[in-house]
Order: C-alpha cells, then sequence, then structure tokens
C-alpha cells in the first residue's frame, strides 16, 4: 500500500466537473486528487500563417500555475522553461487527436491554470483541456462553424514511476519527488502513443520495468478516458 492508501495500479480519485464557466465555449474543473486545474477552450477565427497555407486550423494551449498553487508563492505570470515545455506537450497531444483540416479556419486556445498542485499537472490538464475542447466543437458544431466533429479519438494522459524499486501509477509529488525514474504517457482510446516521456531520476530505465510502466499506464488510461466519456454523457465503453 502507499501512503495514501492506494494500490500501485490505482489512480488517484479524478473528478471532472463540466461547464465550470460561463461564457466560454468548453470549460472544466478536474481533480486529480489534489492536483485541480481549470481548463477552457476558446474558439477564434483565424489560424496561424503556416496553418493557413497548409489548409488546416490550429489548437494550442498555455498552461500557468497560480501563485499558491504550490507551498511556496510562485511570482505572478511568469513564464517559465517548465511552463513552456508542459503547454506544448498540452498542444501536441490535444492536436494528436484530431483532423486539423475540419477545423480549418479556427484556433482554439486551450488555457490550463493550475489551482492546486500535487504531481502531474501536466496530465490532468491534457485531460481536462481535451474535455473543454471537446465541449468547445460541440458548440462549434452546433453554430453550424463547422460541419463534421474533428475528433478523431479520445485521448488520456497519466504518469507513471518507479518508486523504491516498484513500478507505480499516477504519482503524487512526493512519489514523483523521490522516483528513481518517472514517466509521462499519452494515448488515445486504442492505446496509440500520442506523446512518451520517460526520465531517469535516481536510476536507468530497464526494458522490463518500460513494460511494466506501459501496461500500467494503459489501464489508468482507459479508465481516464471512460470517465471523459461518461461525463460528456458518451456511452460508457
Amino acid at each position: 500500500m502507499r501512503f495514501d492508501g492506494r494500490n500501485y495500479d490505482e489512480l488517484r480519485p479524478l473528478e471532472i466537473i463540466k461547464d465550470y464557466l460561463k461564457d466560454v465555449e468548453g470549460s472544466c474543473l478536474i481533480k486529480l486528487g489534489n492536483t485541480h486545474v481549470i481548463c477552457t477552450a476558446t474558439v477564434q477565427s483565424g489560424a496561424p500563417k503556416f496553418a493557413k497555407d497548409q489548409g488546416i486550423g490550429w489548437v494550442t494551449a498555455e498552461y500557468r500555475m497560480i501563485p499558491r498553487a504550490v507551498p511556496e508563492r510562485l511570482p505572478r505570470d511568469k513564464i517559465n522553461g517548465r511552463s513552456i515545455e508542459i503547454q506544448r506537450i498540452i498542444g501536441r497531444s490535444l492536436r494528436g487527436a484530431c483532423d486539423l483540416s475540419l477545423l480549418n479556419g479556427y484556433t482554439i486556445w486551450i488555457d490550463c491554470d493550475v489551482i492546486q498542485a500535487d504531481g502531474g499537472t501536466r496530465v490532468t490538464s491534457i485531460i481536462g483541456g481535451f474535455v473543454a475542447l471537446y465541449d468547445a466543437i460541440q458548440h462549434m458544431l452546433s453554430l453550424g462553424m463547422i460541419e463534421k466533429s474533428p475528433i478523431k479519438k479520445f485521448i488520456g494522459a497519466v504518469s507513471v514511476g518507479i518508486v523504491e524499486g516498484k513500478p507505480m501509477l499516477d504519482l503524487t509529488f512526493e512519489e514523483d519527488s523521490k522516483a528513481d525514474v518517472d514517466m509521462n504517457v499519452v494515448m488515445t482510446e486504442n492505446y496509440e502513443i500520442i506523446e512518451l516521456q520517460a526520465t531517469g531520476e535516481g536510476g536507468t530505465l530497464k526494458e522490463e520495468d518500460l513494460k511494466l510502466m506501459l501496461e500500467l499506464a494503459k489501464k489508468g488510461i482507459n479508465e481516464i478516458i471512460n470517465k471523459e466519456k461518461e461525463v460528456l454523457w458518451l456511452k460508457r465503453s
């Protein structure tokens, strides 16, 4: 058992509150354990020049932590290398779920604001960002802005790691800070990998451990995608 009572292959409690904000095309508050993120999706006419040249639309993301999302205050509006890296990962992951040609002429901005952090903020932002994106696309369809949904497949994201020699799913900050290896995985509902980041923090990653971690990730992502479908009023798979 882990310090919070979970088994090694258990997710933290996951709650997604859809339509969390008014006057926005898509939004949610997502809680993965003690990591809480507000995600919004904003639809804008026009797309970056490179996207126009290719005849596609675009999905992009911004990620921030509010000053007291962590124990010590962060300077407000200070963008650092970590935040830039994470928002690029969020954007890539969400674009991986879409046929961008069906968004031609539009950009969808995903804003992820971490209001409380306890590990896994990037994967939580990807999950919440996908829910907000899906809702924004339903809004576009209802107004006749697009003719067909660009969502190709549902996606999920989760962290896994090797902590004190044991593979674990969905790491808290405490577990992540002492992990020998940590990994973030983004997959489609068919377990196709969109993003895979693995780092040997206190050791190296063995092939057999990588296989175990991927199996844990698949289990977690299946549960996460089922939750997304439940929240978005689709039939549970």
